[in-house]
């Protein structure tokens, strides 16, 4: 038996194979492409078969082609058992299957129909060229998208071929007098009695079917690999869209998807700081069930992450029971401010709702407290073996310390003049006295909202 399998590991030696990848999005895509390909595979062996059953009842309308018309209908139900193991990486039912797919083929066309009458010898049956239906099932096999199963059945095919060929040599049906006659024939011509020797299986075309059959195979194999690692690139850059969606809006993932490394770039200009914490939470979380308190801050932060989003924010990282988002990152847009000012409006709003609920349900109200500064902040990665990207600069300070001051001030947000100003409205804010912040020389103006 000619064996493929090094031939496909040599050309695909650094390829990854169809075992199930670690990572979820990968599995997933694979597992998606297997289901599609085996759905194709049972509707294309289905089509193809039927075809051929059509092809056998106009060349032989007799009652003898029951026999094939049986055989081909055991294939079709073979194929939908195939749909119903299949899955990603081996499996050994359908590798079963598989060669009783195979088995099945070669006994329907090397094993006489025992519906058929006539004294024949049964080499005579090489004469139709029946080894090309095999190629059927290959090309329903590249469907499943499996180089595995295209090893599979070029092995398999091989070994079941010269071994069906061995017995119709060694134990098929021979009429010696027919020999004689073609010998007869071409007296001087051994060659061409050998060929129209109804009892000779013609071993030199035999190897050479099933040869040309495993060349075939390699190729298709190396092909579906190749597929199959241009399915786990796709989804990896699912995987990779599906981590920016974490920290951006989608508008701003599309944009950056459509980059090369925007964000390794160090860069500089002016942006919107949010911060946003949830006053006493240590405190409430106290004495508290864990699944009660991870449920609070997993209801207070999915509001507050839908908020940044839906006003074309990124957010930048989770603090615990807060979180820092900012507006004119990674790249910087004309209303960065506005949106950072009525996201806050639209965050108030949402934890009115949230408190609305939690009141009805009996359970105490959540505190959340605002500050958002507008300025210069820096851009870029940090880190060695795991980057991140990060905000950095004055900016965020003072950002983080409004937000501090909002217990001294006893007020729900407080907003500095500089984004008021870039934001053009005040949107319910109303002015306050200026503020002194640690690390600003002068005092700073500042909003606020009760």
């Amino acid at each position: 038996m000619v064996d493929i399998s090094s031939t496909l590991a040599t050309a695909g030696r650094n390829d990854r194979d169809d075992e199930v990848p670690a990572h979820r999005h990968a599995q997933e895509a694979l597992a998606r492409n297997k289901r599609e390909g085996m759905d194709l595979a049972v509707k294309a062996r289905i089509g193809a078969l039927s075809v051929t059953a059509i092809m056998l009842v106009f060349l032989n309308p007799n009652w003898d082609v029951i026999w094939y018309l049986f055989l081909l209908f055991c294939l079709v139900l073979v194929g939908l058992a195939q749909r119903r193991v299949g899955r990603v990486g081996q499996s050994r039912a359908e590798l079963g299957l598989l060669f009783l797919d195979l088995l099945l083929m070669t006994l329907a066309l090397l094993v006489p129909n025992p519906l058929q009458n006539e004294p024949v010898p049964t080499a005579l049956i090489y004469n139709f060229e029946v080894f090309q239906y095999f190629f059927i099932i290959l090309a329903a096999g590249v469907l499943t998208y499996s180089w595995r199963t295209i090893i599979a059945i070029g092995n398999w095919t091989t070994a079941l071929w010269l071994l069906g060929t061995l017995c119709v040599w060694w134990f098929g049906r021979t009429f010696p007098e027919l020999s004689d006659a073609a010998v007869q024939m071409f007296p001087d011509n051994p060659d061409l009695a050998r060929a129209f020797d109804p009892n000779n299986v013609n071993w030199d075309l035999r190897f050479q079917q099933v040869v040309v059959f495993v060349v075939v195979a390699a190729i298709l194999a190396v092909a579906v690999r190749r597929y199959q690692n241009l399915v786990l690139d796709s989804a990896e850059m699912a995987r990779e869209r599906t981590n920016l969606a974490r920290y951006f809006s989608p508008t701003m993932v599309e944009e950056l998807s459509t980059k090369d490394e925007p964000l390794g770039q160090i860069r500089s200009h002016d942006a919107a700081v949010l911060f946003v914490d949830i006053v006493g939470f240590t405190t409430y979380a106290n004495g508290r069930p864990a699944e009660e308190v991870i449920e609070t801050l997993r209801a207070f932060h999915a509001r507050m992450e839908s908020e940044v989003f839906a006003h074309g924010g990124t957010l930048d990282k989770y603090l615990g029971d807060g979180l820092m988002a900012t507006f004119g990152t990674p790249l910087p847009l004309e209303d960065d401010a506005a949106r950072a000012v009525a996201c806050v409006r639209a965050m108030v709003d949402r934890m009115d709702a949230l408190n609305a609920d939690r009141g009805t349900d009996g359970l105490p109200e959540i505190d959340a407290r605002f500050g958002l500064h507008f300025g210069p902040v820096v851009l870029g990665d940090i880190g060695a073996n795991r980057l991140e990207f990060a905000v950095l600069g004055d900016t965020v300070n003072v950002a983080s310390r409004l937000e501090a001051m909002t217990r001294g001030l006893d007020v729900r947000a407080i907003v500095s003049d500089a984004i008021m100003v870039a934001a053009g409205g005040t949107d319910g804010f109303h002015r306050a006295p200026d503020q002194t912040v640690r690390g600003v020389a002068k005092p700073l103006p500042v909003w606020v909202l009760d």
